[in-house]
């Protein structure tokens, strides 16, 4: 079955990739050393840099110290991994806002996406997940996630209704080329 974030990151940044994109990861989720090692098999999957601070390490550092490299290295994406499952720890949220204005601040004319990542078995605490995350950062899509499963993902039709914010990937499986581009048809098709 496949996981979440880190897996989507590894499958974006490899998607990037085969694109021709230079792409740099940055590991900022360093509340958990395990998702940091998690990304860094996927980024040497994909075959982009990894920049990776140390466990409990301010999580905007790593960021920045990322903006560095790809600065350095004249990179064309930077995709940062925050800490998950942050909607009900307010210490957390507050990482997320010092991590985008560290982000503005060194990047200011940069394109910016902020994705949030929705395993499709997630029921209505998805729906309060988007509300929590939108007003610390303006999420602009959805990645959900496991739809290689049982589970249909039926709770992101009221997300998008209530939000407005559109899906723009879905991860269909566990291999390097299992996230496909978001397309309302067959997703429909697929729930009923």
């Amino acid at each position: 079955m496949e996981f979440g974030k880190t897996t989507s990151i590894g499958k974006i940044a490899n998607r990037l990739q085969k694109e021709g994109k230079k792409v740099v990861v940055a590991a900022a989720d360093t509340f958990r050393a395990a998702a940091v090692e998690q990304l860094e098999i996927w980024s040497k999957r994909a075959n982009c840099d990894i920049i990776k601070g140390t466990e409990n390490q301010d999580p905007a550092s790593v960021v920045f110290d990322a903006i560095k490299k790809v600065k350095e290295n004249n990179a064309d994406v930077l995709i940062c991994d925050t800490a998950g499952r942050l909607h009900n720890k307010k210490y957390l949220m507050d990482e997320l806002d010092k991590i985008q204005r560290v982000i503005e601040k060194e990047l200011p004319d940069a394109d910016k996406e902020s994705l949030l990542v929705i395993d499709a078995s997630t029921g209505q605490n998805a729906i309060e997940q988007v509300k929590a995350f939108n007003e610390v950062s303006h999420i602009t899509g959805i990645i959900l996630t496991k739809l290689d499963g049982t589970a249909k993902g039926g709770v992101v039709i009221g997300i998008v209704n209530e939000n407005k914010i559109p899906v723009k990937f879905i991860g269909v499986g566990e291999g390097l080329e299992d996230m496909e581009i978001f397309d309302s048809s067959d997703f429909v098709k697929a729930i009923i």
